[in-house]
C-alpha cells in the first residue's frame, strides 16, 4: 500500500524522527567538530534546529576564537553581556590587532572610547589558553584583570605582548600578578622590562604550577627575576633570547651570563631544561652548576659563557656542570679562545667525573682544528658530536 493510500484511508502517518536526538552529547560533540572543520557556517544551521543543538553548537564554534579587529572584539563582549553561558565554552582566545586599529575605533564611536578587552575575558570562565598581542594603552586593564581573586581560574598557557611607541618594552610590572595565577603551566613574554623590584613583600603570592617560562627579547633585572622565580613549585624549563644588538638599548639586564643562572638557583631542584640565547652576555667566570641536579639539557652561545673568559690572574676553582647533563649546545663559533677551548676538551674528557649521563654536545661550525680536537674527546667518551652547518669531520 503507498502512502497515498494510507492517507486516504485515514491512517496516520508517523513523522520522520531526528535519527542524531539519540546519540549523546560526547558523540554529537565529535560529530559536529567534524562539521565546523569543513563549514562553519553549516554548523551554524544546524545548531539554530533546536535546544540542544544549540548549546553543542556553541561549545564547538567558540572554543577557539581569534579577534583581529577591536570592532569584532567589542561586539562579541557586547554579545556576551547578553549570552553570558556562551563565555563557558571558551578554551581557547587570541587578540592580535594593531594600535592604528585601535586609534580608528575610538574616532569612530567616541562613547567606546574607554573600550577594554578584560571585560569579555572576565566573562570566560574556563578559559585555558590566552595570546595576547595589543597595543600598550591596553596593559593596565589586562594587568588588573590578573589581579582579580576569580578570573582566569582555568588559565593554563599565556602569551604576553604589547605593541609599544618606537618599539620601547613594555612594563612587565603593569602585568607582574600573571605570576601568580595557580593554574598556569606555560608564560610566554615578549620585549617587556623589569627593574629590580619584584613582588612587595605584603603581596607575595602562595605556590603555583608554573613548568615553563619563555622570555623572549625582554629586559629583565636578573634580581627581579630570582625574585619571580621564589614563586613556582617546580619549574622545568626556562628560555631567554635577545638579539645580537638590542634595540632599544637594554637598561635593566645585566650583561653577565652567570647572574641569570644565579637566578635561576631557586629552581635548580626541578629544572629539566635551560636556553639563554644572548649573544652579548660576558661568561667572566667558570659557572657552577652542581646544584642543578635535574637539568639534562643547556643551551648557550659561547662556550665561554660556560668555563669563563680567559684571563691574567689564575683560576681559583673550575666548572660545574650539572650532574645529570645530556645535551649540551653551544650556538656561536668554538675556539675564539684557546684556553677556554683547551678547557672544554678537558670537561669532554672529564665525563666518568662530571656528567656521566652526557650523551650529545652540539656545535656550530667552527674552525676545523678546533672541532678535530673536540671530535676526538667526544669519540674517547662516547658522546655523539653534532655539528650544525658542517660536513662530516675527517679526523684521521
Amino acid at each position: 500500500m503507498s502512502i497515498e493510500e494510507i492517507a486516504s484511508n485515514g491512517i496516520s502517518v508517523p513523522r520522520s524522527t531526528d535519527r542524531l536526538d539519540v546519540l549523546p552529547d560526547t558523540l554529537l560533540l565529535r560529530l559536529f567538530e567534524v562539521l565546523g572543520n569543513i563549514s562553519k557556517r553549516d554548523l551554524c544551521s544546524v545548531s539554530r534546529l533546536n535546544k540542544r543543538y544549540h548549546q553543542l553548537g556553541d561549545a564547538v564554534l567558540y572554543k577557539s576564537l581569534l579577534l583581529e579587529t577591536p570592532e569584532f572584539h567589542l561586539t562579541f563582549s557586547e554579545s556576551l553581556g547578553r549570552r553570558p553561558r556562551r563565555g563557558s565554552a571558551i578554551y581557547e582566545v587570541k587578540l592580535s590587532y594593531p594600535s592604528s586599529e585601535l586609534s580608528q575605533l575610538a574616532l569612530e564611536a567616541p562613547l567606546r572610547k574607554h573600550y577594554d578587552p578584560s571585560h569579555s575575558l572576565s566573562r570566560m570562565t574556563n578559559l585555558e589558553k590566552l595570546d595576547i598581542s595589543l597595543p600598550d594603552v591596553l596593559l593596565h586593564g589586562i594587568g588588573n584583570l590578573f589581579n582579580g581573586p576569580f578570573d582566569l581560574a582555568c588559565l593554563k598557557t599565556c602569551s604576553l605582548f604589547y605593541q609599544c611607541r618606537n618599539d620601547e618594552y613594555w612594563d612587565l610590572r603593569e602585568n607582574i600578578h600573571i605570576f601568580t595565577l595557580p593554574t598556569l603551566e606555560f608564560l610566554k613574554i615578549r620585549r617587556a622590562k623589569m627593574d629590580e623590584r619584584g613582588f612587595h613583600f605584603l603581596e607575595r603570592p602562595t605556590p603555583t604550577n608554573l613548568k615553563k617560562l619563555h622570555l623572549i627579547e625582554c629586559d629583565i633585572n636578573d634580581d627581579s627575576l630570582g625574585d619571580l622565580l621564589e614563586i613556582p613549585i617546580a619549574m622545568e624549563e626556562f628560555v631567554m633570547t635577545q638579539t645580537d644588538e638590542p634595540e632599544p638599548e637594554l637598561i635593566e639586564s645585566s650583561d653577565i651570563f652567570s647572574d641569570y643562572m644565579i637566578a635561576l638557583q631557586n629552581q635548580a631542584h626541578a629544572l629539566k631544561t635551560v636556553t639563554i640565547d644572548s649573544p652579548s652576555l660576558s661568561g667572566r667566570k667558570a659557572l657552577r652548576l652542581r646544584k642543578f641536579e635535574k637539568l639534562t639539557k643547556l643551551r648557550m652561545n659561547w662556550d665561554h659563557q660556560l668555563l669563563g673568559k680567559s684571563s691574567k690572574k689564575p683560576r681559583l676553582y673550575s666548572v660545574g656542570i650539572p650532574p645529570s647533563l645530556e645535551t649540551l649546545e653551544f650556538f656561536n663559533e668554538l675556539g675564539t679562545d684557546d684556553e677556554v677551548t683547551d678547557l672544554l676538551i678537558n670537561l669532554i674528557e672529564s665525563k666518568t667525573t662530571l656528567a656521566q649521563s652526557w650523551k650529545v654536545l652540539v656545535v656550530p661550525e667552527s674552525k676545523e682544528i678546533v672541532l678535530k680536537q673536540i671530535k676526538n674527546a667526544c669519540q674517547e667518551q662516547d658522546i655523539q658530536l653534532d655539528v650544525i652547518g658542517a660536513l662530516d669531520i675527517d679526523i684521521e
